[in-house]
Formats: C-alpha cells, sequence, structure tokens
C-alpha cells in the first residue's frame, strides 16, 4: 500500500510539471514561467568535527550555502529579451550585477528534508516579478508605434472589444523570456517593451505562458473575450520572440485600438 502511495504521488507530480512551463538550467535550478518562480535546491551535510547537536544546523546553512550557488546560476540562464540573457547583463553592469546577487541572497525557503544520513536538503525560491523585474527589464518601456497596414480589418475584429491576446505558439520552438516581442512576418514589431506599462510588467510580466489553450482562455489576465492567433516560427538568437502572420498582425492593431490591452500586459503564450 505505501509503494502504491509512492507511485501515485510521483504520477501526479508528473502530471503537475508537465502542465506547467519550466526550463531547467543545467544542474543548478529551474524556472516556472507560469507561476513566475526561480526555484533552486541545495544539499549540505554535516560536519564530523562539530559538536552532535551543532551538527544539523551546521548541515542546514551548507544547504542554503549551495542552494544559493544554483539559484543564482538559474537565474544568470534565463532570457531578459531574445538577445539578452541575465549572465550578459550582469557582465555588462556592475550595478545589475550587484543588485541581482543581493536580490538572490533574500530567496525564501520553501522545503527543507532532514535525511536520516544527516544530510539536509532545501530548496528555496525567489519571483521573477517585482523586485527582480524592475532591476532586470528595460527601463524605457512603452512608446511604440504600431505600423499601418493600409487596408481595413474584418468587420468582425474591427468593431469586437477583445479582452487581451493569446499567442499559440505550440510547435514553433519559441522559448520563454522576460521581455519577448511579437512581429510580423517583416519583422515589424506588434507587441513587446515598445507598447507596455512598464509598472504592468513589473507586477506581472510583459507576458503570461501556459500549456493548455482553454487554460488560458479563463485566466483572469486575458479574460473574458481574448483574440486568439497562431505563431509562425521563432525568431532571434535566444529563440524568444515570436513570428506572426501579416493579416494576424493586422487584427492585433485594429483590436490594440479598442482597448488598451496590450499596455496593460493582457497577453499569454502557449508553448509546448
Amino acid at each position: 500500500m505505501k509503494r502504491l502511495v509512492i507511485v501515485l504521488l510521483a504520477i501526479c507530480l508528473c502530471a503537475v510539471l508537465n502542465a506547467q512551463v519550466y526550463q531547467t538550467v543545467a544542474d543548478a535550478g529551474a524556472i516556472n514561467w507560469q507561476d513566475q518562480v526561480i526555484r533552486a535546491t541545495g544539499i549540505g551535510a554535516p560536519n564530523p568535527k562539530m559538536p552532535l547537536a551543532a551538527q544539523r544546523a551546521g548541515a542546514l546553512e551548507a544547504a542554503k550555502r549551495v542552494a544559493l550557488r544554483n539559484l543564482l546560476e538559474t537565474v544568470k540562464g534565463m532570457s531578459i529579451t531574445s538577445e539578452t540573457t541575465v549572465e550578459n547583463a550582469m557582465v555588462q553592469s556592475d550595478m545589475i550585477r550587484t543588485q541581482v546577487s543581493g536580490i538572490i541572497r533574500n530567496f525564501k525557503v520553501v522545503d527543507t528534508r532532514y535525511m536520516s544520513t544527516g544530510d539536509v536538503e532545501v530548496d528555496v525560491e525567489v519571483p521573477i516579478s517585482g523586485v527582480l523585474a524592475n532591476t532586470l527589464l528595460p527601463q524605457q518601456m512603452g512608446g511604440g508605434v504600431l505600423p499601418n497596414y493600409g487596408t481595413p480589418p474584418p468587420p468582425t475584429v474591427a468593431n469586437t472589444v477583445y479582452t487581451g491576446l493569446i499567442i499559440d505558439a505550440r510547435g514553433a520552438g519559441v522559448r520563454p523570456a522576460m521581455a519577448p516581442k511579437i512581429v510580423d512576418e517583416q519583422g515589424n514589431e506588434i507587441y513587446g517593451s515598445g507598447f507596455v506599462s512598464r509598472d504592468y510588467a513589473v507586477q506581472i510580466g510583459v507576458v503570461g505562458y501556459e500549456k493548455d489553450v482553454n487554460r488560458a482562455k479563463k485566466n483572469e489576465r486575458v479574460t473574458d473575450n481574448p483574440l486568439i492567433v497562431k505563431a509562425l516560427r521563432a525568431a532571434g538568437s535566444n529563440k524568444n520572440d515570436i513570428v506572426i502572420s501579416n493579416n494576424d498582425a493586422q487584427k492585433i492593431v485594429s483590436a490594440s485600438k479598442n482597448l488598451n490591452f496590450m499596455e496593460q500586459c493582457k497577453v499569454m503564450v502557449i508553448l509546448d
């Protein structure tokens, strides 16, 4: 019975993980783009030279140090844009390196496991949104100009008020990032940092990520009547930007005039 329970729990855990948009970074940790959380694990062993009563506490502190190192490596592997990773940004700016390192040190311990061997494992995490996003997102956002396609959109689009946008990027090879762009077939930016409020981007992210269209439709970010379009392919060095057809781009440009959903980051991307 105990073995059956363990197997069922493992199956449930796999189902949960498969439903999440996860990005693993080497053996360091993982980025949950759906929940906008970065998590890492550290393992610490007891020091036999310490008094027995202090060994567990020492193992816990050692585990936290390893978790901090893994967490930092995971954050470094995260894409900010399709051209820049956090590691690139930290190399280019001493201020960003110092700020990111300080933010990571304020991690939250979400689980602690004490092993029969005396080892201790800790899971730690930091949110992407908020302070970290404020440090890493471009300082200048908004002010972009949408392209003019010349021909009027279909009446069904022009006369409909949409509450958000869903890009179905399954099968397109798109990878998640903090500030991706949506572009048309000529590379004109339709959505991205040039069209959002920085306050909204810091609070909730430039886009939200999901794996299921039906769940995305129910997400408060885009509900109740989102416009849904299909991605053609990924673009950019890191494959974080999304290319859509000119026809769909024209729909988005028209829809954006009816509601400021783009400024408020009411956009979701569906990934494999």
